[in-house]
């Protein structure tokens, strides 16, 4: 994707044409309507140079969505039997709130009739008819549905040589409220250009003799399904040849997403967004049905929405509708979408569930800021599926955290160091050490967060060393600039470095205070932060709690689940499990996250599954600076002793197999570390000899000698005398003689 061009930000910018960071327009999507294809087709799908394919599983487009499956223009669309909706409307004339078109004293609903309370006469039944000329333009064809506010006709334009268009009336024409909305979307509508939105043309009338005028919205007709009916309908698994998949949903969230962003770009709130108002045709979708849009801000107008997708009413009477609304009934359709697909592996079920909860969190504060911020959060849950149901490389940078170049390796990838002969009791070697790295280590080590770009100290805190946090802090009462919610929080991270927790704290604290009590307690930065100096205090319980609020907030970045996963390896419960699919979801997504890497290894380890966790390692590519690392601990794990376990000689074929390969013998240094490998490896192979012998697998060479208990003492003793040679004391030098002549062959005079 495309860096973000406002300065100070390091965003990309998305399908949608707006940055997924600071969630401003890079450059307008579309900005003429796409050309209209011809009568009784569908707009053409993506074509070949668009996609990429991907053996086995589908196709990615070039935004990264999937290419979704071919839905026909159905056959019959039209209703042979229109029926007015249950539940009655409001009358609405001159403002009457009187329900009508319901049955009363046991009495059937009445489709017309009059007003109850104040005696207009009102009428639900569709005004057109079959062969209806509207305007000496429009031809109807029949009524194809009923929305929230009118009924839905299909017609053929007679001067454009049949091509098809939907008009869409008012239910009751004597309701003024009606009426008026309808006006409001003529004006505000029918310049809404955007290739993921029905396109508006223009506004008509139309007279029925001894009744109000009859408005209508002209609109292309798509012909498609809605979500609903096709993820409903009995063929789904045909279209779809199978079940729907979670990258199907999220690619609809996305697109969704996209057309919602341009609205709200406009000042307009779209209101009434489920899955029956999302049209797929052919490859694409299409958001139909805008008689609910509003102005942001607005008001006075009457609400258009569908329960159980939109906020709780009593929110809606509080506060009225706003962006964070949209995005509310964008996680309820995805929601409601997702039941219907196959189960998905790993981790990504939960991310998912994760975003849906934020958009639908019951405290808006807590919930998406924008279309752009939510639609990021799917495109990279969608990665992580694929990923995790694939094994598809998707990698992709993260917009909230810096990259780490750390291992957490906790030594696993570490040639021995002479301790690990001298600073032991005993002759017999130490098992293989799976241990997770200490807290404080991974504290030190995981990714910091990315400057608010819209902070207006985050360009000036890039010119401060980062190791000298009391300049700045001296600096902060006197520079008006650096009094914000970030100077405090690079203050925080700085003397974290240096180790001072208590100054860390109070800096801390002061972001808390500059962001105010009920913003600090939804901001991702300040549950970051709290997690990160828990873990440099060791209480692991107590950061996992805030970097689960991390993850919450943000289901789809890789970052706080690296850090979940380093918390769960620490504690009980039956938690590594846990910890493994943490860490593989940041693995399988991306093998430049070598910290993933080692603890999925340390997780295998933990079980006994030798090859299960040299698989993994032997995934580090040889581009990534931990390639070496990798390939020392594989060795390491091939010929180690693992909880009281000897290696097997087909593990110690391996170990002689990949030792050589190593690179190692670059200078004076690497030779020593290669002495000090070799002595490990022939060490652990002398001390796990069975009584018996090792057998014929027994993988004899210059590594291990040709097969017998005294070929492998010398080759061990020769080792040990190398490793004496290294030593930097004479304590050092003596015990490792010991070593040398403890292993000595038995010699008869």
């Amino acid at each position: 994707m495309t860096s973000c061009i406002r300065p100070g930000c390091a965003g990309r910018i998305m399908a949608t044409g707006y940055c997924d960071t600071c969630g401003h327009r890079h450059a307008e999507p579309h900005t003429v309507p796409p050309a209209r294809p011809p009568a009784g087709t569908v707009e053409d799908p993506p074509g070949p140079a668009a996609v990429h394919a991907v053996a086995g599983i589908g196709e990615l487009d070039q935004h990264g969505l999937v290419v979704l499956p071919e839905v026909p223009v159905p056959d019959d669309v039209l209703l042979e039997d229109p029926r007015p909706p249950t539940g009655g409307r409001r009358c609405g004339a001159d403002g009457c709130t009187m329900t009508i078109g319901i049955g009363y004293g046991g009495q059937p609903a009445r489709p017309t009739g009059r007003c109850p309370r104040c005696g207009t006469p009102y009428s639900l039944l569709p005004e057109l008819t079959e062969g209806t000329v509207v305007d000496d333009h429009y031809e109807v064809l029949g009524c194809l549905a009923h929305g929230g506010l009118g009924w839905v006709h299909l017609a053929e334009d007679i001067h454009a040589d049949g091509h098809r268009v939907v008009l869409k009336g008012q239910i009751n024409v004597n309701d003024t409220l009606a009426r008026r909305t309808a006006v409001e979307e003529r004006r505000s509508l029918t310049d809404l250009h955007h290739p993921d939105i029905v396109r508006i043309i223009t506004y008509t009338e139309h007279q029925v003799p001894g009744r109000p005028p009859g408005g209508y919205l002209v609109m292309d007709y798509i012909g498609g399904r809605s979500l609903q009916q096709l993820f409903d309908a009995g063929d789904v698994e045909r279209i779809f040849h199978g079940r729907p998949r979670l990258d199907h949903v999220l690619t609809y969230g996305c697109k969704i997403l996209g057309a919602l962003q341009y609205m709200h770009e406009r000042g307009l709130l779209y209101c009434d967004m489920k899955p029956a108002n999302v049209i797929h045709f052919g490859r694409a979708v299409k958001v139909i049905d805008l008689g609910a849009v509003r102005a942001i801000g607005d008001r006075a107008s009457a609400y258009v929405y569908t329960a159980g997708f939109a906020p709780p009413k009593e929110e809606i009477d509080r506060r009225g509708w706003h962006v964070d609304s949209d995005l509310y009934t964008v996680g309820t359709t995805l929601q409601a979408l997702a039941r219907g697909t196959e189960p998905a592996r790993g981790l990504a079920p939960d991310s998912f569930r994760r975003l849906i909860a934020r958009a639908t969190h019951a405290e808006p504060r807590a919930r998406f800021r924008s279309a752009a911020e939510m639609s990021r959060q799917l495109w990279e849950v969608l990665r992580e599926f694929r990923s995790l149901q694939f094994g598809e490389q998707l990698p992709e940078s993260s917009t909230r955290f810096r990259a780490s170049g750390a291992s957490l390796d906790a030594g696993l990838g570490a040639i021995p160091a002479l301790a690990h002969w001298t600073g032991r009791t005993g002759d017999h070697p130490a098992g293989l050490d799976v241990t997770p790295p200490p807290p404080a280590e991974v504290a030190g080590a995981l990714p910091e967060p990315v400057p608010d770009p819209d902070d207006g100290a985050a360009l000036l805190l890039d010119t401060f060393p980062p190791d000298a946090p009391d300049r700045v802090a001296r600096q902060w009462p006197r520079e008006s600039r650096l009094g914000t919610p970030e100077t405090a929080l690079w203050l925080c991270r700085a003397y974290l470095r240096k180790g001072e927790l208590h100054a860390a704290e109070s800096w801390l604290a002061e972001a808390e205070t500059q962001l105010g009590e009920r913003a600090a307690a939804h901001d991702w930065r300040i549950a970051w932060h709290h997690g990160v100096l828990h873990l440099s205090k060791g209480e692991v319980d107590r950061a996992g709690a805030r970097f689960d609020a991390v993850y919450q907030a943000l289901p789809g970045e890789y970052v706080p689940k690296l850090a979940l996963g380093h918390c769960a390896e620490h504690t009980g419960d039956g938690r590594p499990a846990r910890a493994m699919r943490y860490h593989e979801a940041v693995w399988k997504r991306d093998s430049a996250h070598t910290a993933a890497a080692f603890g999925l290894a340390r997780g295998h380890l933990a079980g006994g599954d030798r090859d299960a966790a040299v698989r993994v390692l032997d995934e580090v590519p040889a581009t990534s600076r931990h390639h070496d690392a990798a390939r020392i601990a594989a060795v390491r794990i091939r010929a180690g002793i693992l909880h009281g376990g000897p290696p097997t000689p087909a593990g110690l074929r391996d170990a002689a197999r990949r030792l050589p390969e190593l690179r190692l013998d670059g200078g004076a240094a690497d030779g020593e570390s290669r002495a000090r490998l070799v002595a490990e490896v022939r060490e652990n192979a002398l001390h796990s000899r069975p009584v018996q012998g090792w057998g014929p697998d027994f993988p004899a060479g210059d590594l291990l000698g040709p097969g017998d208990e005294d070929g492998l003492r010398v080759r061990l003793e020769h080792s040990f005398r190398q490793l004496a040679a290294q030593a930097r004391t004479a304590g050092e030098h003596g015990r490792l003689l010991d070593l040398a002549h403890a292993v000595r062959p038995m010699t008869t005079f």
